[in-house]
């Protein structure tokens, strides 16, 4: 089901919702839960919404009480630079989420706003394409990337990178790690190392952890938004792949259990195709409410 014909489910079941109100409310669940809202959030949800609507309310009252409940579960995160400093921010996902091509997006974005230097930390060392491919979009964009030999130490890249932005009297690192989950506990003790310098080498409190996930994927979002908590605290999450197909709730439930706001949506393959991430405009999408 696609991102239209869910929110078209929804609004359908607000012009039909008279017909009995149990069918109504065990719809909207079946209809939240296919829209990738874990299943026990969707009937928290509900069971919130049937006990402030109840029995008689209007659709329009239903509806609004509906995007107040989402809205209360969903945060938006503002991913800011602090001029003369040197910022870092570790960038972190699974393969295939889009997550190197994130990096090149920040950093094109940034760059637009002028700031400078902004410096690639090419610290997936594990795979040997992904400094190329991080490499090519340095080249692209017109900055520097930073990286080691294949299978050196991630934590040395990181630590080279924010030294040279530090020597240019301050900047943005923005530092591309490995992809791979292998175990939960050889994912903990890796991304620990590296969080220590990335804390270590940012000037105070100018330091991001920054988790990318692909909103096409439903619950494994989720669960991958589990493992990499259980590795370093997150700041933010940037969901990608957030064009028509993609239905999006997972956010919702990641914001409700995992308390991680959202900085951006990912909306296509070019560089300018990322946008930040706005609340009401995302929850409004979701349920096909928006003008």
């Amino acid at each position: 089901m696609g991102k239209a014909s869910f929110a078209e489910r929804i609004q359908a079941l607000f012009r039909i919702h008279r017909a009995t109100e149990d069918d109504f409310y065990d719809d909207l669940t079946d209809a939240l839960i296919e829209g990738d809202v874990g299943t026990k959030d969707a009937f928290l949800i509900v069971d919130a919404l049937k006990k402030e609507c109840g029995r008689h309310a209007s659709e329009e009252l239903i509806a609004h009480a509906l995007e107040r409940l989402l809205l209360a579960d969903v945060q938006g995160y503002a991913l800011t630079v602090t001029p003369g400093k040197t910022n870092v921010w570790m960038v972190l996902g699974v393969n295939g989420v889009g997550k190197t091509t994130t990096v090149a997006k920040l950093a094109y974005r940034y760059c637009a706003q002028g700031v400078s230097p902004v410096v690639l930390a090419a610290a997936d060392t594990f795979r040997a394409a992904a400094i190329e491919q991080l490499g090519e979009h340095a080249r692209r964009i017109g900055i520097r990337m930073v990286s080691h030999q294949h299978g050196s130490d991630p934590s040395a890249v990181v630590y080279d990178a924010a030294d040279a932005v530090r020597a240019q009297g301050g900047g943005l690192v923005i530092v591309d790690t490995a992809g791979r989950l292998h175990t939960k506990d050889n994912l903990v003790r890796e991304l620990e190392k590296i969080d220590r310098i990335c804390e270590q080498k940012a000037d105070e409190r100018c330091y991001r952890r920054i988790l990318v996930i692909d909103a096409t994927t439903g619950q494994n979002a989720f669960r991958q938004a589990e493992t990499f908590t259980a590795a370093v605290p997150l700041d933010a999450l940037i969901v990608t792949k957030c064009e028509s197909t993609a239905r999006g709730g997972i956010i919702v439930s990641i914001g409700r259990e995992l308390h991680i706001p959202v900085a951006f949506l990912g909306t296509g393959e070019r560089y300018e195709q990322m946008e930040p991430f706005s609340t009401e405009r995302y929850v409004k999408n979701f349920l096909g409410t928006a003008l």
